[in-house]
């Protein structure tokens, strides 16, 4: 159509301004992949910078953004193996499955799970539980301490109830840890108008969101740090707590943090 030879054009293409201005583009987009990289503590990978490029009115590719990163030997952080914590082997009574894998929730405060993990300190192990809004992925409550019992779930539990303060009916989904089957944690859930639903015995798929919750926590934050105190460890969770909730975005969530995307339902709502 204007009479250039494909020759003509690739020679053009090459040409040292068109080249040099190539090059600028590029440097600006690495300078910026490796600002985001770091800024959201190396653990996002090639899926989700591309996205937040994007959304800032960078077109990219995901294949450039992995070599960009590759070149600028960016390493995403990785898990490592996990401590069992769940004590099923118990004469408590155990409920049944109700919430059955059905993760996908519509609303808010309709379905909790809730979980326990731990930290390693020079001063012995850190115990943390956590209750989760699957709605959004939300960590609505939490609690820490130097044991595991029952008042450490309660007390989760207690903070995520009166920061949510949810009707009765919501379903509380858990593993069959002896703290979950205790009749002091049930009593709880009966004031609060709680369903208790549990996991099958051994099977962690059942409660994925919580283990994946853990993993993250584990694997982008605690496993990079040694702590000298359990003062220390408890600081670093809760940092992490707010990243996760206010600023680390989720794919299932159309890569928006639970924070964002419980404030874009209410707006949507109203």
């Amino acid at each position: 159509m204007m009479n250039v030879s494909q020759s003509a054009y690739y020679a053009w293409n090459e040409s040292t301004p068109k080249r040099q201005q190539r090059e600028q583009e590029e440097m600006m987009v690495a300078n910026k992949l490796r600002q985001l990289f770091n800024d959201n503590r190396c653990v996002y990978g090639s899926r989700r910078l591309t996205n937040i490029l994007k959304t800032q009115g960078i077109q990219v590719g995901r294949h450039k953004v992995r070599r960009l990163m590759q070149d600028l030997s960016l390493v995403v952080r990785y898990p490592k193996r996990f401590k069992v914590t769940t004590d099923s082997h118990h004469s408590e009574s155990v409920s049944p499955n109700t919430l059955d894998r059905q993760f996908s929730v519509s609303q808010p405060n309709q379905v909790w799970t809730t979980d326990i993990t731990y930290v390693w300190t020079l001063q012995g192990w850190l115990y943390v539980a956590v209750v989760i809004d699957l709605f959004s992925r939300h960590v609505v409550g939490w609690a820490m301490d130097n044991h595991m019992k029952t008042s450490l779930c309660v007390s989760a539990l207690q903070m995520a109830f009166w920061r949510r303060k949810p009707a009765k009916g919501l379903i509380h989904h858990s593993d069959r840890g002896s703290q979950y089957a205790s009749k002091e944690y049930r009593e709880h859930l009966a004031i609060m108008g709680m369903e208790q639903s549990m996991s099958r015995k051994g099977n962690c798929w059942d409660n994925a969101p919580t283990e994946r919750f853990f993993r993250s926590l584990k694997y982008e934050q605690l496993h990079y740090e040694r702590f000298r105190t359990v003062a220390e460890a408890k600081l670093s969770v809760i940092d992490y707590l707010a990243f996760y909730n206010g600023k680390r975005i989720h794919s299932m969530l159309g890569y928006k943090s639970p924070l964002a995307f419980e404030q874009d339902f209410l707006r949507q709502a109203a």
